[in-house]
This record gives structure tokens, C-alpha cells and sequence, in this order.
């Protein structure tokens, strides 16, 4: 069990950002590849297709943990009206943010690096800190609830030619 981490994480002004995305996920595995897609996609709007893949296969994990631990086991796995978990993109001009919003009130569960490595599953939050510069995660107060776990990418400056 983690505890609420927001450490790694500098403090991100709202007002700062430059950009922005934000997709609603339904309670189905196939919302990992629609994850996919909407990180490429977003990406591409921001220059920045050369960060996808290590970006993408954190989006991935975070998406596939949060429809594997974070829902209830008798959550519809059908479209709904109000889709339970949602991923967020944000950049600043030094870096990206990938953060995935689920209702669960359960911390993330990080295996113990000498588990077994010849199991099919349970390495998700490994490769996060492995890809990503720093991740945690924290829940959410008021009406919202559940949590949000984030992984946090260094980007360069860019260079003005």
C-alpha cells in the first residue's frame, strides 16, 4: 500500500498550462486502446509525437490499473452515461503530466521488484517508474471522490531557430 504521494510532482499552476486534453473512459478493456488513441492523437496536436511511445505505455498502465483494481467487480463492462474513470494530458512548457481519475479510494499497489517476473501481469506500476521521471498519486476531495494517480514526463525547452 502506497501512501498518498505528491512528492516528484512540482507545484503545477492551472493558470500555467499550455495545453490541455481530457477523455472520459467507459468500464470496458477496450477503453485502453481508445486511451492509446487519444494520447496519439493529442501528441500529434502538440509537436510532440516524438514522447509517444514511453507516454503512450504509461497511459496504458494507468488506464489498464484503474479498470482492473479501481472498479467495482459489478461495475457494467457496457458503454454508460457517466464513464467512471478519465484520463488527463497536461503540458507545461517543461513538462507533461499523464494523470488517470478513477472512484476508488484504494491506493495503488506497487509489486515488490523481485516478484515473479514470469507472471503475465502485475508489473503496470514498475514500468511507470521505470518510464516516467516520477509518479504518485492522490485522492480527491468533494463531490468527485476516488483518486488520481499521474506520471509526470521531463521535457526539453524548446530552442527557438
Amino acid at each position: 500500500m502506497l501512501e498518498p504521494l505528491r512528492q516528484g510532482l512540482p507545484p503545477l499552476d492551472p493558470a500555467a498550462v499550455s495545453s490541455a486534453a481530457s477523455c472520459a473512459l467507459p468500464a470496458r478493456y477496450e477503453a485502453v486502446r481508445e486511451a492509446r488513441q487519444f494520447t496519439r492523437r493529442t501528441l500529434d496536436q502538440w509537436d510532440m509525437g516524438d514522447r509517444f511511445d514511453d507516454v503512450c505505455l504509461v497511459v496504458s498502465e494507468l488506464v489498464t490499473n484503474a479498470l482492473r483494481h479501481a472498479l467495482p467487480a459489478n461495475t457494467p463492462r457496457v458503454p454508460e452515461q457517466n464513464p467512471p474513470v478519465r484520463l488527463h494530458l497536461m503540458r507545461w512548457t517543461e513538462r507533461l503530466v499523464c494523470a488517470v481519475r478513477d472512484p476508488s479510494h484504494d491506493s495503488p499497489i506497487a509489486r515488490e521488484a523481485e516478484d515473479d517476473f514470469s507472471a503475465e501481469s502485475g508489473r503496470g506500476l514498475f514500468l511507470v517508474d521505470s518510464f516516467a521521471d516520477s509518479w504518485g498519486w492522490h485522492p480527491l476531495a468533494g463531490t468527485l471522490g476516488g483518486k488520481v494517480v499521474w506520471a509526470l514526463f521531463r521535457l526539453q525547452p524548446q530552442i527557438a531557430e
